[in-house]
């Protein structure tokens, strides 16, 4: 295993990204801190679009559903192919650092996949914290991964199953992946999408040192976040912490991050630990990339979501 440190240098980042990043940060600074803006504000702000990463429309097509198993008001969201049956199945977990965020924000995404590759998606609604803290997303992520499992074939003629998420996403999809291996006896998901995920609520050194404001999520975000989602449980729990626990018979998986995003080094650790416990395993990093700097149309943003969607080709034998 070896890093092109180049890829962390200032010289690395273009002249689009630095002038994306310095957009982004003034911004931010017009809108409220989370010091001072409560759940509600936030999720208005997120329905509506507001922030750096306005969010598509949602897609007509798509079809909600509740399945056994999840908690009440959790639902999945399904999109499918039109006029053939799905190559496969992607189970699409959303971020939102476990207490924002909808299922529907990630409906133009998914669908480009639906278009690209065939597939279905299948995106979960999970519950939020602190209404609902932790183990309640992690819980229904679990019952929508093994309801698909368990009906994926009758359902959508097919298993071939993928699994990703950005952010908390990319956290709760590594939960799953080890909750459907030691609870379910199930590991064959055949691909891991994850994008700049939080794996230790420990907190990684780079989500304590940060880069400051160019790296679009602060410190004391990352805190309140936490806090949130897990009030008074251990950090290093493996079940909360999915750079804690024993990584083999886990899916080959793609790691993207920004070198500025200070979940940078969670990314990293779980690339090597991945690797370490007999997975495949690749590891992207963009310079200069922000959290979330793969929703913006930016060269390195481009690059990023072309990168996941070979990743992907692959997995099915598409490429």
């Amino acid at each position: 295993m070896s890093f092109d440190s180049s890829v962390f240098g200032d010289d690395a980042i273009s002249q689009e990204t630095r002038e994306f990043v310095a957009a982004s940060v003034a911004m931010r600074e017009q809108m409220p801190s989370m010091e001072n803006t409560d759940l509600v504000e936030l999720r208005r702000l997120m329905d509506e679009g507001g922030g750096a990463f306005p969010v598509p429309p949602p897609v007509d097509r798509a079809e909600d559903r509740t399945v056994p198993g999840m908690g009440e008001g959790a639902t999945i969201r399904i999109i499918r192919p039109e006029g053939r049956e799905p190559a496969g199945v992607y189970l699409d977990i959303h971020g939102g650092g476990w207490v924002i965020g909808r299922a529907r924000m990630s409906d133009q995404a998914n669908l480009e996949l639906v278009e690209a590759f065939g597939l279905a998606t299948v995106s979960v609604d999970y519950r939020l914290a602190p209404e609902h803290p932790y183990p309640a997303g992690p819980d229904d992520c679990e019952a929508a991964a093994a309801w698909l499992v368990e009906n994926a074939a009758a359902e959508f003629g097919t298993e071939q199953l993928l699994i990703g998420g950005g952010s908390a996403g990319g956290h709760l999809a590594a939960v799953t992946l080890l909750r459907m291996r030691d609870r379910h006896d199930y590991t064959g998901f055949i691909g891991a999408n994850l994008v700049y995920g939080a794996y230790d609520l420990s907190m990684t050194p780079s989500q304590r040192l940060g880069v400051g404001p160019e790296g679009g999520l602060d410190r004391v975000a990352i805190e309140r976040f936490i806090e949130m989602f897990v009030p008074g449980q251990d950090p290093t729990d493996p079940d909360i912490s999915p750079l804690q626990a024993h990584l083999h018979n886990m899916p080959p998986a793609l790691f993207t991050v920004g070198s500025y995003d200070p979940l940078l080094d969670d990314s990293l650790f779980m690339h090597a630990r991945w690797l370490a416990a007999g997975n495949e395993s690749e590891l992207a990093v963009y310079p200069g990339g922000p959290h979330g700097f793969d929703a913006a149309p930016i060269p390195i943003g481009l690059q990023a979501r072309e990168r996941v969607r070979a990743f992907i080709g692959e997995r099915l034998g598409q490429a």
